[in-house]
């Protein structure tokens, strides 16, 4: 593609072009450019403009070719198209803004430790927190790099966070916003040329899940499900993997002293087991607690010489002394911190597995209806798995005074872009072929709904996740919950029988009926809503509570 080609020309003839920098140089380069201060512990604070603090999903596009028109599900709220004609436009927008800076800096990186299907991916920005950023969440070019299937075929992602498109030339072309104006904001896809832009976004995630998000759209091609996952690996080489939404405990339960993590976000599954899609983390910062959540509290905390260190926290509270206070969300409650799989104690260095053994399913269920563990077989499993199931919380958003129900299939609706069935059915293929054992694992609230119950204590969730692993539960009786269709283990060791039952931890029993039957209607809903012309079978569908 030309573009490509006015790039790569770009990058060879332009003064002022670092390529491959090492690590301590892009840390020296974001010191000194002001892009970052450093803590006292050594880490990199920086923060963002308020558009900026998270992901901008209403200006992530996916660029509609007739390629691909019939892969993606356009019927999702997040696959947003992008026309051919618009993007042409941004990458010649792209182009000259890249040409106009005194500074660029480029770095080659693969996605994926599984080299058979290693991406590698070319980012040109002109930040060097950007490029401390790919380098620390993508992984090394290695060194087998020449039998990866797409080793032919990379990708490039030019990174522009502090620019901003001109309003007017895209006014009609992008979303417009509530004052009547256009974005100038762009998170662009084309899938068919493998290109990414990103304009005006300066959240790192930005970065990271258009990544993502490309892996999701090519490997279920080459028959390798993409998992939006942590995965780590016991001292016999079992390996299991933590499915779940921001907030319900992917990070922090799969951070295991006595298991070895693999990663903590974003997994492919092939016909030769697990591999990390990434080399470092992206943790949530609010509220870490150095007595739960150790590991990634030492990550970001520990004393090092910024050279060495270099972790990123982005929009985390940090006093003129240089001390970080996590608990203080006066800024932004999506504070993050960005560092390498190495900083933990526990990993695997290779960042990849056997076929997992165990896949838990995590949710935060707000209402306080659904147990804190239950068994899921086959076709369960394939119905939580489309559903993505977990809550937001009154509060979070102006006008929400009740737990909101959130969907959100694969527990990552937004990086998912083909059609449902292209990710279920690997599921089921794969989870029947090494007979892989599915748990629901609740880490939000019993005895009542948020606002009257308690969340479930980390500790009791961490002896309901050891209980798995470790085959504990496999021959406990269970009870079936016919209003959710799910198992119900009896009893479950280190934790208190009385708990296990959700109905049981209510003090009014018909609020509890009445509450179960309201969540059961929305997934009910729901289901009829995102599915209903899907062509899904009939043995996933009665698993719907509701039905």
């Amino acid at each position: 593609m030309k573009f490509i080609e006015d790039l790569y020309r770009l990058i060879s003839e332009k003064e002022g072009v670092l390529v491959n920098a090492k690590r301590r140089e892009l840390i020296k380069a974001v010191v000194k450019n002001r892009e970052a201060l450093v803590s006292a512990n050594g880490a990199l604070a920086t923060w963002t403009r308020i558009e900026s603090t998270g992901r901008s999903p209403k200006d992530t596009l996916i660029v509609r070719w007739p390629e691909i028109e019939a892969e993606i599900d356009w019927d999702s709220p997040n696959n947003l198209p992008l026309a051919p004609e618009t993007f042409a436009m941004i990458l010649e927008d792209a182009l000259k803004l890249a040409a106009g800076k005194d500074r660029l800096y480029v770095t080659d990186r693969v996605v994926g430790a599984d080299s058979r299907y290693a991406l590698p991916v070319r980012t040109v920005s002109d930040q060097a927190l950007t490029a401390l950023f790919t380098i620390t969440m993508f992984r090394p070019l290695p060194k087998d790099i020449g039998r990866s299937i797409y080793r032919d075929q990379p990708f490039t992602l030019v990174a522009l966070p502090a620019d901003k498109l001109d309003k007017l030339r895209y006014f009609g072309k992008l979303r417009k916003l509530a004052d009547g104006t256009g974005s100038d904001m762009v998170v662009a896809m084309d899938y068919v040329h493998r290109i990414g832009i990103i304009i005006g976004s300066a959240y790192g995630g930005s970065v990271k899940k258009l990544m993502f998000t490309v892996m999701n759209y090519l490997l279920p091609k080459a028959g390798i499900l993409p998992l939006h996952a942590s995965a780590n690996e016991g001292k016999d080489g079992d390996l299991a993997l933590f499915l779940g939404l921001s907030g319900t405990g992917k990070t922090t339960l799969s951070a295991d002293p006595d298991r070895l993590l693999l990663g903590d976000d974003e997994h492919g599954w092939s016909r030769h087991g697990i591999a990390n899609f990434e080399f470092g983390c992206y943790a949530k910062l609010i509220h870490l607690n150095p007595a739960k959540e150790p590991q990634i509290h030492h990550a970001i905390t520990h004393e090092a010489p910024f050279l060495q260190h270099g972790a990123i926290v982005e929009n985390a509270m940090m006093y003129p002394n240089g001390v970080f206070d996590f608990d203080d969300s006066r800024l932004i409650e999506n504070s993050r911190g960005s560092y390498p799989l190495s900083f933990l104690p526990s990993i695997k260095k290779s960042s990849r597995g056997r076929h997992p053994k165990t896949i838990i399913f995590l949710t935060a269920d707000a209402n306080g209806v659904l147990p804190p563990v239950a068994k899921l077989d086959q076709d369960q499993a394939m119905f939580w798995f489309l559903m993505g199931y977990t809550s937001k919380l009154a509060g979070t958003e102006t006008g929400i005074v009740e737990p909101v129900s959130t969907f959100s299939r694969f527990f990552g609706q937004p990086f998912m872009p083909r059609n449902p069935n292209d990710y279920a059915s690997l599921l089921g293929q794969k989870t029947r072929k090494h007979r892989t054992r599915v748990f629901l694992v609740n880490t939000g609230w019993s005895g009542g709904p948020y606002g009257v119950g308690r969340r479930m204590d980390i500790n009791v969730t961490r002896a309901i996740i050891k209980a798995v692993l470790t085959g504990e539960l496999d021959t406990v009786p269970t009870i079936d919950d016919r209003t959710f269709h799910i198992h119900i283990p009896v009893s479950c060791p280190g934790v208190p029988a009385e708990i296990l039952q959700p109905c049981n931890t209510w003090k009014d029993p018909e609020a509890f009926a009445a509450r179960a039957l309201k969540l059961a209607g929305e997934f009910s809903a729901h289901f009829d809503r995102a599915y209903g012309d899907k062509g899904l079978s009939e043995a996933i569908r009665r698993q719907c509570p509701g039905k």
